[in-house]
């Protein structure tokens, strides 16, 4: 499928509540990203609405077995879950190209199938992980139990609609809860599917709902209700930051946070290959046209490697091709919104003024139609206080500092906000394990920039950039609360 029409996608709105579509009032425009062109309306949860989806989610928790069932035939429906979102990709990967910054290629060859190897990952813990025995007198019996919360409220972001889900709902519903999910109002659409598709691998119904809408009222309604016992989200620091509030004014409950960043990428001159990582440099400012939370923003690179470097990195940017989402060839994608794309001419612009150098980029880009896209940017002539280097920008911008020796290297690395990921480049073994233990960041990439496809490593940020883990170990066992136990059997 090396294309697709965008106006033949077909597209199904409303909630998804107890194993069913509801509709509602559509109450906003939803734009695709390509061409700002208007393709479907979608309603916005009240607080009643988010009630219902909510209770249906806890009456489904406490009336079916999903909790108790074996966790061995728990894995097994997530396992058939898996197999019909693969087996669903000629309509998944349209469904998620048509309404994101995703091409139709990456979407087919990436993101449908990772969704679905993501949800066995995590089915496989539920039948992996109990509690503990504790070491207490030969009279007694001390062990720890695990057991699910009860129901989780999920907000996932625009920039991998199918992906970011199903990092908050496969360890969620792995360990036993039942799940509402808030998609973003921007790409609400694929996990609606994804919803569906879980149904007939034969969750029960309403152990996975699905709320629309905005963050100011159905978000705020989601993560308030009572019988939300946890909330996990991924996006902006500032939302992080409200999300984490009203989590305390409305109850105590835990929360899995994982938000903005704006990671350096350290260089020194003994890089194994500087042609190499010139290109995963690029790719990791420029994959997704820089929208993600990951993104490699800051070139930080010893003084004698910095000429070749940027040649490499410049060569780089200008292989890639805009176009629309559901172009075969398009290798840089759309901003979300106009308005965005906007926004980071604007800060590109302002710190250009600032005194920095364009090296290449900065500038929008017209291509046929109303989307917002943007040229991959170089700024050099640099400081930490400049608005490129110091705000997180979410777009294909990187900015580049020089140093010389190790030291300053780690100085110009530390963010005094952000610490989600980092990268470093050296053949020097020590140098490298010395980087990774200096550098305050959830996640360190050694001569690599980007996560495996193995799930198994954890991924989530110090500092501001946020708390608790996604993938992993750890994101199943935070999905589960403890349980202590001790039995006196004396006499």
């Amino acid at each position: 499928m090396d294309r697709i029409h965008p106006d033949a996608v077909n597209v199904r709105s409303g909630h998804y509540i107890g194993g069913a579509y509801i509709d509602d009032q559509a109450a906003m425009e939803v734009r695709r990203p390509s061409d700002g062109k208007a393709y479907a309306g979608l309603p916005v949860a009240d607080e009643a609405m988010v009630d219902r989806a909510v209770q249906d989610a806890w009456n489904a928790f406490k009336t079916s077995d999903w909790a108790q069932r074996a966790p061995r035939e728990r894995a097994r429906v997530m396992r058939r879950w898996a197999e019909l979102i693969e087996a669903d990709a000629a309509n998944l990967a349209p469904l998620e190209t048509v309404g994101s910054t995703r091409p139709i290629r990456d979407a087919l060859a990436w993101d449908v199938p990772f969704t679905a190897e993501g949800i066995r990952f995590f089915a496989e813990f539920a039948d992996k992980h109990g509690g503990d025995v504790a070491a207490t007198r030969t009279d007694t019996l001390g062990m720890t139990i695990a057991e699910p919360y009860g129901v989780i409220g999920a907000i996932a972001p625009w920039n991998f609609p199918l992906v970011m889900a199903s990092w908050k709902i496969a360890p969620a519903l792995a360990a036993g809860n039942a799940v509402v999910l808030k998609p973003s109002e921007l790409t609400p659409f694929s996990v609606l599917r994804l919803a569906e598709l879980a149904v007939q691998a034969g969750m029960p119904p309403g152990i996975f709902n699905v709320v629309q809408g905005d963050g100011a009222v159905t978000g705020d309604a989601l993560v308030r209700h009572p019988k939300i016992a946890k909330v996990t989200f991924t996006g902006s620091t500032r939302t992080g930051t409200a999300i984490m509030a009203a989590c305390a004014h409305s109850g105590t409950k835990p929360v899995t946070l994982e938000l903005g960043g704006k990671s350096p990428q350290v260089v020194f001159g003994d890089a194994p290959d500087l042609d190499r990582t010139a290109r995963t440099i690029a790719g990791a400012i420029a994959g997704n046209a820089g929208q993600v939370c990951v993104a490699g923003s800051r070139l930080i690179v010893q003084r004698g490697a910095a000429d070749r470097l940027v040649s490499g990195i410049v060569a780089a940017f200008a292989a890639l091709k805009a176009g629309h989402t559901w172009e075969g060839d398009t290798t840089l994608p759309p901003i979300i919104r106009a308005s965005d794309a906007l926004r980071i001419d604007g800060i590109v612009q302002r710190t250009v003024a600032a005194g920095a150098s364009l090296v290449c980029g900065g500038r929008l880009l017209q291509v046929a139609g109303e989307g917002g896209y943007y040229e991959p940017t170089l700024l050099a002539g640099v400081h930490g206080e400049m608005e490129a280097v110091h705000d997180e920008i979410f777009g294909p911008v990187l900015t580049l500092q020089v140093f010389d020796d190790e030291e300053e290297a780690l100085a110009l690395a530390d963010h005094p906000s952000y610490g989600l990921a980092a990268g470093v480049h050296t053949a020097d073994l020590g140098r490298a394990l010395r980087c990774v233990r200096r550098i305050e960041a959830g996640t360190v990439w050694v001569n690599r920039y980007g996560r495996s496809n193995d799930f198994v490593i954890p991924t989530g940020g110090y500092k501001r950039s946020g708390l608790g883990k996604d993938l992993g170990r750890q994101a199943f066992e935070a999905n589960l609360r403890f349980k202590s136990v001790l039995i006196d059997f004396a006499g």
